[in-house]
């Protein structure tokens, strides 16, 4: 050790230069990579993007000469509250290159001052972290220096930077010098958190809110940089980037960095998808056709292809909830189909789908949707919990519209509510099925309760068409052609359900009351409505009430046959015949001849007992 340092000091001693490699030089250091977010950090007001507000503010109050002596800048993460906070400091100690100058938005850059700033030590300029430095002994430290007036520049600025994190007793400690600071002193503070700061310390600041930048001008902005940085990016990857970056510079700058590396040359889509796990955007917008049109089963064979792929599930239906919030807007606003930020895919797929969905379709989309994303984000298996929620998705849109539900429920007496099943859930779905078979929500509602049930409806004038109605629909119109109906269709099952065990109430076109005996099994209103709106190609509603039917048809057409009978008895040459053959009974009674109207006109088949 002691030969060492007498060769270390004989060295200093006779000026003789030290052995390359013992100590790491200047020009290593300046050669270490600095990451795009450091490179590209702004340093004056002209490079800020996306804040126009505030500099124009700022601007305005240094021409004028009146700067507050405090200000917070609030935003999300890494929009550049601290950024902003070092270009205050360095606007307000500008002297100018003659060393002349006042406060400006626009430094010099070559005032002592401003290449102190620029080096990162200007020694009235001091950055406070208030996350790890939270006390109020802190803050007594920081007030004690308050009282020393600059050495090279204007002002003593202290940027203090997640300030929400200090203590109460720290706030309070600081209200006092914050009310009333010496001419000499200029407090910055920048915080993610605003409604933590108390109102006292708000009031006492000049307050300005860094907004969020939109996917287009981040898309801008990373496009710029890339170019400098020699790569190249396709622009559906530079908004693939903007949008993942959430409003966000610092994010999209490190997202920008990464797929630089990843890439090494042009930045295509595909690679920004692989590395973000996102999905291929057109495949977004079959997986919602697929789910909202009611066909599940192409929709999880899609969603496994996806996953297969790389895609995050929870992204996928994060990208779902923005295909529907776009068709939302293009439903209340169709100019919004002219953005030029919009890809012109977009445009033209989500204007079409827009003008064949209803709007209660795509609220109710959306509500599944984001209901879903937080269950598939805190699931164990997330792949499964999306599935889950397309599965929702799919049985949901046969829903009918909310109005209608109302309008039934208050035309009818109750209040259950049965869901039908996707016209593609069940390999049954066709007319000559069992509907039975069918998988469907099941009716829950109790024997006399009201339900209102709509299958496959045929959406209103703009809606999308759900189900595919058959191509020669038929009317029926009355209780006696559908039962008809379900006779020609082979149904004899449901036929005979409708004949013995339906008491109709009200018959309209596509809305049908009646009133169930204790033996019709609970999915019979159901059943009848899938099948008249499979079968007539319309919205069919069947609601139960507890009374007001009229007789079956079965006893309708019983008491309409013993009518007959009697009429038959009451005739003469009858009378006669039962008379000549005690014991006969009258087997069938027909109408005979031309005149209908004669119904005594009969011919009897005898027989004897």
């Amino acid at each position: 050790m002691a030969i060492a340092l007498f060769y270390f000091a004989g060295l200093i001693m006779n000026d003789a230069p030290l052995a390359p490699g013992l100590f790491p030089s200047t020009e290593d250091k300046g050669t270490a990579y600095r990451v795009l977010a450091r490179k590209y950090r702004p340093t004056t007001f002209a490079e800020l993007i996306g804040q126009e507000a505030m500099v124009r503010t700022l601007s305005n109050a240094f021409a004028s000469g009146r700067i507050a002596h405090a200000f917070i800048l609030t935003g999300v993460r890494g929009i550049g509250k601290t950024t902003t906070a070092r270009i205050i400091a360095r606007g307000l100690n500008c002297t100018g290159a003659d060393n002349q100058g006042g406060p400006t938005v626009t430094p010099c850059g070559v005032c002592p001052s401003c290449k102190a700033m620029a080096e990162d030590r200007h020694v009235d300029v001091i950055e406070m972290d208030a996350a790890s430095r939270t006390g109020v002994g802190d803050i007594r430290e920081m007030i004690e220096g308050v009282r020393y007036k600059p050495v090279l520049g204007r002002y003593k600025i202290y940027i203090v930077d997640e300030v929400h994190m200090l203590s109460t007793a720290a706030f309070n400690a600081l209200l006092k010098t914050l009310e009333e600071p010496p001419p000499h002193v200029k407090f910055i503070f920048a915080t993610t958190e605003i409604r933590k700061i108390p109102i006292t310390v708000l009031s006492r600041c000049q307050r300005f809110d860094l907004r969020r930048l939109d996917a287009a001008q981040l898309a801008e902005n990373l496009t710029g940089i890339a170019i400098k940085e020699g790569a190249t990016i396709e622009p559906e990857a530079a908004a693939m980037l903007g949008r993942a970056a959430d409003g966000s510079v610092r994010d999209g700058q490190s997202l920008l960095d990464q797929a630089i590396a990843m890439a090494e040359g042009t930045i295509t889509t595909h690679q920004v998808q692989a590395m973000l796990g996102l999905a291929d955007r057109t495949q977004v917008w079959d997986l919602f056709e697929d789910v909202i049109s009611g066909h599940p089963a192409e929709g999880l064979a899609r969603l496994q292809d996806m996953y297969r792929a790389g895609a995050d599930p929870a992204v996928i239906l994060q990208d779902m909830l923005e295909v529907v919030h776009w068709l939302a807007r293009l439903k209340v606003a169709p100019e919004a189909s002219q953005d030029p930020g919009v890809a012109e895919a977009e445009k033209s797929r989500g204007t079409d789908l827009a003008s064949r969905l209803a709007m209660p379709q795509v609220v109710r989309a959306w509500q599944i949707l984001l209901k879903g994303l937080g269950e598939t984000q805190t699931a164990a298996r997330p792949l499964q919990a999306a599935e889950m929620v397309l599965i929702r998705l799919a049985y949901a849109a046969d829903l009918p519209p909310p109005g209608d539900l109302i309008r039934q429920l208050r035309d009818g007496s109750g209040a259950a509510i049965s869901s039908p099943s996707p016209s593609s859930a069940s390999p049954n779905s066709s007319s000559g099925g069992s509907p039975s078979g069918r998988v469907g929500a099941s009716s829950r509602s109790n024997r006399g309760v009201a339900s209102a049930i709509a299958v496959n409806p045929n959406p209103e004038p703009g809606s999308m068409p759900l189900s595919e109605p058959e191509s020669q629909a038929v009317v029926v119109k009355n209780f006696e052609e559908v039962v008809a109906l379900f006779e020609a269709r082979r149904e004899a099952k449901l036929a005979a359900h409708l004949k013995k065990d339906i008491r109709l109430v009200r018959f309209e076109p596509g809305q049908i009351a009646v009133q169930m005996e204790s033996s019709a099994p609970t999915t019979l209103p159901r059943d009848l409505a899938r099948c008249l709106s499979e079968w007539t190609g319309m919205r069919w509603f069947v609601s139960t009430a507890e009374n007001g039917g009229e007789a079956t048809l079965q006893e309708q057409r019983a008491d309409a046959e013993k009518r007959k009978r009697d009429r038959a008895l009451q005739h003469p040459n009858i009378q006669a015949i039962m008379n000549a053959f005690p014991g006969a009974i009258i087997a069938e009674v027909k109408p005979i001849g031309s005149d209908s109207s004669d119904e005594a006109q009969m011919t009897e088949t005898e027989e004897s007992q």
